[in-house]
């Protein structure tokens, strides 16, 4: 049985006046779905530019923090 069917035959067993909730998470979900389109010439330019200049290496956040002189105290409202 494919998730479509199992989803089908699952909404047959709720009732009538609990479907709304089920309209609200699909329609919840579909929001959720991005369209994927191909990398256009700009996209091409940038990954080839990002992984030139990827070296490999790792910095911790508390690297970061202290490379400009913070702490996570500083980051505190």
């Amino acid at each position: 049985m494919s998730n479509k069917e199992r989803v089908m035959q699952l909404i047959d067993e709720i009732p009538d006046y609990k479907l709304i909730y089920v309209i609200d998470m699909l329609n919840s979900i579909k929001s959720l779905l991005v369209e994927e389109v191909e990398p256009d010439k700009w996209d091409l330019q940038m990954i080839k530019q990002a992984k030139e200049e990827n070296d490999g290496e790792t910095v911790s956040f508390e690297e970061m923090l202290a490379k400009d002189g913070l702490t996570y105290e500083d980051l505190q409202d």
